[in-house]
């Protein structure tokens, strides 16, 4: 995790694997993937009703009411934080494992990356499940079969 310090690296080794992905052919390319094996998304109204209740509650003051986020989330702002990104499946939450998600929430932005603050004492293990569903609940299906096919592989 050290090299993610470097911003650059970071971007360097990312593109790196997605070219690697795109070259055998099952790149997440959203608008034309498509993962039979992909589950369908949470649809439990109880869930769906509680995570978006948390969203609105605690998320939505940065992260935008539509979980669109900042605009310039890809920016550093002055101090070299970068601003909250979408969570609607156009950033690059779809990226990350449902344990790093949950990581991010439990603990926060890391020191110089963001301003996300920790809500390990704040909300409970259900609360942030559910808000992570819900945010789910807004991708379009290939972005969410594109995180679903990644997590199978990760695995």
């Amino acid at each position: 995790m050290k090299f993610l310090k470097n911003s650059t690296l970071f971007r360097l080794v990312f593109v790196l694997m997605l070219l690697l992905l795109l070259a055998c052919g099952e790149g997440p390319e959203v608008g034309s993937m498509a993962v039979p094996s992909a589950p369908p998304q949470q649809t439990d109204a109880v869930q769906l009703t509680l995570g978006k209740q948390i969203f609105t509650t605690h998320c939505a003051s940065c992260h935008g009411t539509q979980a669109q986020g900042a605009a310039n989330w890809r920016q550093t702002d002055a101090d070299g934080n970068y601003p909250p990104p979408p969570l609607d499946g156009s950033g690059h939450a779809w990226h990350h494992s449902t344990e790093v998600l949950i990581s991010m929430i439990h603990e926060g932005s890391p020191q110089g990356k963001g301003n996300m603050p920790a809500w390990e004492n704040k909300l409970s293990e259900e609360e942030i499940n559910a808000v992570i569903i819900w945010f789910q609940s807004i991708w379009p299906k290939p972005v969410y079969d594109a995180w679903f096919e990644m997590q199978q592989r990760g695995r």
